[in-house]
């Protein structure tokens, strides 16, 4: 069903400042669609939608969703 992940949201806090969180499309073709910067603490609530399929992070932050939280690596121990 089309609606399923129209309700689905993720939480995304920035650990440190310059997180870059980045919007994909759905479709034939996967490009970037959108862009926004967290500097550290700051949060943003997304969602999933008929033209975003995906999201990709670039920086420390901690993401939230129905599946538990995630932390991104940044290659340090």
């Amino acid at each position: 069903m089309a609606g399923e992940w129209a309700s689905e949201y993720i939480v995304i806090k920035a650990l440190e400042n310059g997180v870059t969180i980045m919007g994909l499309t759905r479709g034939r073709d996967t490009k970037f669609h959108h862009t926004e910067k967290l500097d550290k603490g700051e949060v943003m609530v997304a969602q999933f939608t008929e033209h975003t399929a995906a999201i990709k992070l670039r920086g420390r932050a901690e993401i939230h969703t129905k599946h538990g939280i995630v932390f991104t690596d940044n290659g340090q121990s």
